[in-house]
């Protein structure tokens, strides 16, 4: 049993996860009025949450779904909240126009997108200067190239190498947009997730003797796989901590003891900690860091998971991680590539090793990439500097200053020819990222309500599928980790199971939701604790069972010696996510409850001639 939350101003930490903002709470206090108002609000969203899908609680049938229109009016309904969220709903019908026409939902975006769409898609281009003819930039789709750096990563932080203009300005906007003062912290841009992990742990002065590395991943993860990697080779002892079945909770008693069983200080070792599970959307609290700094661990904290906006929250600010993990990708739902961002503590630059001449893997520089437009006109201005409202830079003079004749005048372009002599370091350029603008703009609390909702309708409308004519009436769906939660993240972790209660092959199911236009995740779940008297509850969890079809040219692959492991889907919500978004995934899923629709699915395929693809 797990303590009690407490609303108490005790600094013991609550270590059951109730708690994923930094409020106080005591491990062993019970402040009754605080936990039943806690308690209340969780109530009231459960029957909200249930009553969004009236007059049914359970669908067995997928032609008996409501329709679209009355599906949200029972939404409306239950969380008229909802309504204050529409600012979200503009922004997407001005910007992100590729969002609302059917051609894919996605559920497989995680980090935060720079730019919109419309600014990939606008036709106009700026003036560089030219007594007898005019050069504009073309920005072809893709805003900024990234090349590898040869630098070691604390030679970087403290020298920074050379700079550009776009790297400047970049660096200034995300420290504004994540709330992090340049006092306390230093930006290095890396590829990806991966390399900043890989980064850390080649980097890291771990003590020759007795140092460790702490991690709280209930899913496997490629980038904390190459940490553990590089620690191995380095002969630091992996320490990992355990998630209970089956709502998958930290299970603390463990982790507690791992990160204080010590009474010396810790030197030389890593704590690696998410706010949430980007697989579960399990919520932990803040006071796992600070509890870890209190033992002496360096912490480092990744954000990948959090919602736009969370990152400027009071926990940042309290506890102050050694390093911070995030990504950002170029336009949501059309372009993921983009690049990683290392945050490492100035105060904390003595914690990682002087490699001297070696260089590091995985630091990129940021490079325009553009082309130049040829134009016979002389009458545009010629003292503006170069636009890029698609590269992400705009002059205010410069849009100011636009007339109707300038941009008809481009759309006529017909020559691009190599851009030279462009000098991306004028001062007149401004970083114009309307994706951060836009989420800066809308803010935390519009934010979390809007995707607090939608998760937890979608984990509810999920759950509301059951196979027909079966007396035990099995569930099609079961959901991993939280279930109705105001504090969850907005991820769920679920498969589909058919009405012999066998696992369908999250692959192939992945498979027929991109044939269907929508794009999920797979992952794997791991380091799950299951209660020892209960071995059947084991071997159901397990899926010992699962269904071994092959379709669509899919073959089954092991997954591996360790039984512990469990292969799922993931839905994540972006901000941008809106009702049809989650009421289109409910509907696609829903069609498993026909037990024909795999095989009708299967010929369907051949009858369009398409090949079969190995996965």
């Amino acid at each position: 049993m797990q303590p009690p939350c407490s609303g108490g101003t005790s600094s013991q930490p609550c270590f059951n996860g109730c708690f994923p903002s930094p409020f106080l709470a005591s491990e062993n206090s019970h402040d009754n009025t605080s936990n039943s108002n806690s308690v209340s609000r969780i109530d009231d969203l459960s029957s909200a949450t249930s009553s969004s899908l009236y007059p049914n609680t359970h669908f067995t049938n997928h032609e008996s779904l409501p329709l679209l229109q009355d599906s949200y009016n029972n939404f409306i309904k239950s969380f008229p909240q909802f309504s204050t969220t529409s600012q979200v709903d503009q922004i997407r019908d001005q910007e992100y126009q590729h969002l609302n026409n059917l051609s894919n939902t996605c559920f497989d975006y995680t980090g935060y997108g720079l730019f919109s769409y419309a600014q990939q898609n606008q036709k106009s281009c700026s003036s560089l200067s030219s007594s007898s003819s005019t050069r504009y930039l073309n920005l072809e789709q893709s805003f900024f190239d990234v090349s590898i750096k040869s630098m070691n990563l604390k030679s970087q932080i403290l020298y920074r190498g050379h700079e550009s203009e776009l790297e400047s300005r970049m660096r200034e906007r995300i420290m504004t947009f994540m709330n992090v003062s340049e006092n306390d912290y230093a930006l290095v841009f890396i590829a990806n997730e991966v390399s900043a992990f890989k980064l850390v742990a080649d980097s890291f002065l771990f003590q020759s003797k007795g140092s460790e590395l702490l991690t709280v991943y209930d899913h496997n993860n490629e980038a904390l796989e190459m940490m553990i990697d590089s620690c191995k080779k380095q002969e630091v002892q992996i320490l990992s901590a355990e998630f209970t079945w089956p709502n998958l909770g930290i299970e603390w008693r463990k982790l507690k003891k791992m990160v204080t069983c010590k009474k010396e200080k810790r030197k030389g070792s890593l704590f690696v900690f998410p706010l949430y599970s980007k697989v579960t959307g399990s919520p932990y609290s803040y006071f796992w860091m600070s509890l870890a700094q209190e033992n002496g661990w360096c912490v480092m904290l990744d954000l990948c998971a959090l919602r736009p906006k969370e990152r400027d929250t009071l926990g940042m600010s309290m506890f102050k991680p050694d390093f911070m993990v995030c990504s950002f990708y170029k336009i949501f739902g059309e372009n993921p590539s983009g690049f990683g961002c290392l945050f490492v503590k100035k105060s904390s630059i003595s914690s990682l090793k002087d490699l001297g001449n070696a260089t590091s893997i995985g630091i990129i520089s940021l490079v325009p990439t553009f082309a130049q437009c040829h134009t016979s006109s002389s009458h545009q201005n010629e003292s503006a500097p170069p636009n890029a409202e698609l590269l992400g830079f705009a002059s205010p003079e410069n849009q100011r200053d636009k007339t109707k004749e300038e941009q008809n005048e481009v759309s006529s372009l017909s020559e691009i020819v190599e851009l030279q002599g462009m000098d991306m370091n004028d001062e007149r350029l401004e970083i114009e990222c309307r994706g951060l603008d836009h989420a800066d703009s809308v803010g935390l609390i519009v934010i979390s309500t809007r995707t607090r909702y939608l998760i937890n309708w979608l984990v509810n409308a999920l759950m509301s599928l059951q196979h027909p004519h079966d007396e035990n009436r099995f569930s099609l769906i079961r959901i991993y980790g939280p279930k109705i939660n105001s504090h969850r993240g907005p991820t769920v972790a679920f498969n589909i199971f058919d009405w012999k209660g066998e696992k369908i092959d999250p692959t192939l199911v992945q498979k027929l939701a991109d044939r269907n236009n929508i794009s999920l995740s797979r992952s794997c779940l791991k380091n799950i604790k299951f209660l020892d008297r209960n071995q059947e509850e084991r071997e159901l969890a397990l899926e010992t069972k699962t269904n071994e079809v092959e379709k669509f040219g899919i073959s089954k692959k092991k997954s591996g010696s360790n039984e512990s492991r469990i292969l799922v889907l993931t839905a994540t919500l972006g901000f941008l996510t809106n009702f049809e978004d989650v009421y289109r995934l409910w509907t696609f899923v829903s069609r498993f409850l026909d037990a024909d629709f795999v095989e009708k699915e299967r010929w369907r395929y051949i009858a369009l001639n398409q090949k079969t693809i190995e996965v």
